[in-house]
C-alpha cells in the first residue's frame, strides 16, 4: 500500500505544485542572494572611492593655498617693481646715479676730496 500511495502523490497535482513552490523559493533565495552580493560589492567599491577622492580633495586643496600664497608674494613683487620704475623716472633717482656712478655734482655744489696719503 505504500508503494501505491507514494506513487499516486507522485502523480498527483498537489505534488507537482509543492514542487513548483519549492523550486520558486530556491529561485527567489538564490535571486535576493546575488542582488545582496551586487549591493554589498557596490557599497565597498563606492566606500573606497569615496576615501580616494576625499584625499584626493586635501591634496588639491594644499596646492591651492600654495599657489594662492605664491600669488601673494609675486603680487608683492610686482608691487615694489612698479614702485622702482616710477622712481627710476624721476628726476631725483637721475641725480642720485649721477653722484653716485658718474661723481657729477650741480653748478651750485662744490665736490671736497680727502687724500689717500
Amino acid at each position: 500500500m505504500d508503494i501505491y500511495v507514494c506513487w499516486a502523490y507522485f502523480h498527483s497535482k498537489n505534488w507537482r505544485c509543492s514542487m513548483a513552490g519549492k523550486r520558486k523559493k530556491r529561485v527567489n533565495r538564490l535571486g535576493m542572494t546575488g542582488i545582496c552580493v551586487v549591493l554589498i560589492a557596490f557599497t565597498c567599491i563606492l566606500s573606497v572611492k569615496t576615501v580616494q577622492l576625499k584625499d584626493r580633495q586635501k591634496e588639491y586643496q594644499s596646492k591651492i593655498e600654495i599657489l594662492q600664497g605664491q600669488i601673494g608674494k609675486e603680487e608683492d613683487d610686482a608691487a615694489q617693481l612698479e614702485e622702482k620704475r616710477i622712481y627710476v623716472q624721476t628726476k631725483q633717482y637721475v641725480e642720485e646715479i649721477a653722484r653716485e656712478k658718474l661723481g657729477l655734482v650741480n653748478a651750485d655744489e662744490l665736490l671736497i676730496k680727502a687724500n689717500d696719503d
